[in-house]
């Protein structure tokens, strides 16, 4: 069960969210929202809401942020958003998943179309690289949290499928149905958790060139900056000394 991950940056570039405070404040606060409206807006009644509130609290969102995105579900006010999954390839043939909350269609796959375009990669029909992709739940807890037997033995007692620790930290994948109850029984052997997601696991990872990996990461950075974008997945592998050249 345990597995080894010499990189942390399957998903997304380490510290690239902290960078983004305010905005990713919005993208929190919209994913709140339409949480609270899918279900009931009651973080304990509602695991979607749940879920969206402590990765809040994790980035440290002010409380009074967080109610206020509450009750505007509860008011039903506040624009109609609609969930869309976007797929595309970016350099060195690296599939990636754009996953947005937009109240404009038309205006977000413009500016993520655009945003493939300008940076080496193009977009692909709806399911042409999520065959690629298991989806899972994944929960992160920092090197501090305990050593990789600590981490391993709570994970192996939650009914977590696999860990990966590095010196960065641990993560631990699970099925996506299993995630609450996984994160809740960690939660009381490990302490609260970095971050608590539903996420996308590829299932054979790219090995990008110091070339391909700054635009790629251009693309990225262009797709996270769009305010209608949660979340980008993708599937490749930075090594550690190209990492430090880029920065």
């Amino acid at each position: 069960m345990a597995g080894h991950s010499k990189f942390k940056n399957i998903m997304h570039r380490k510290g690239a969210q902290d960078k983004k405070r305010s905005a990713q404040f919005s993208k929190l606060s919209r994913e709140i929202t339409v949480a609270a409206k899918s279900g009931m807006p009651d973080p304990d009644m509602n695991p979607r809401l749940r879920l969206a509130v402590n990765n809040a609290k994790a980035l440290s969102m002010p409380k009074d942020n967080i109610q206020r995105a509450i009750d505007k579900a509860s008011a039903n006010e506040g624009d109609e958003y609609e969930e869309i999954r976007y797929e595309g390839y970016g350099p060195a043939g690296v599939a990636l998943i754009v996953e947005a909350l937009t109240d404009n269609r038309n205006r977000t796959a413009t500016n993520v179309r655009t945003a493939f375009s300008k940076n080496g990669g193009n977009l692909a029909a709806s399911g042409a690289v999520s065959h690629g992709f298991e989806r899972k739940g994944l929960i992160e807890y920092p090197a501090s949290a305990g050593d990789e037997d600590k981490i391993l033995e709570a994970a192996m007692e939650a009914g977590a499928d696999d860990i990966e620790s590095s010196e960065d930290g641990h993560t631990i994948w699970t099925e996506m149905e299993a995630l609450h109850e996984v994160a809740g029984s960690l939660e009381k052997s490990l302490g609260e958790a970095e971050s608590v997601k539903l996420a996308w696991k590829p299932n054979l990872t790219v090995d990008v060139e110091e070339g391909d990996a700054g635009t790629l990461f251009k693309l990225i950075d262009a797709l996270e900056d769009d305010d209608d974008v949660q979340t980008v997945w993708g599937n490749y592998e930075v090594s550690d000394e190209i990492m430090e050249k880029l920065g």
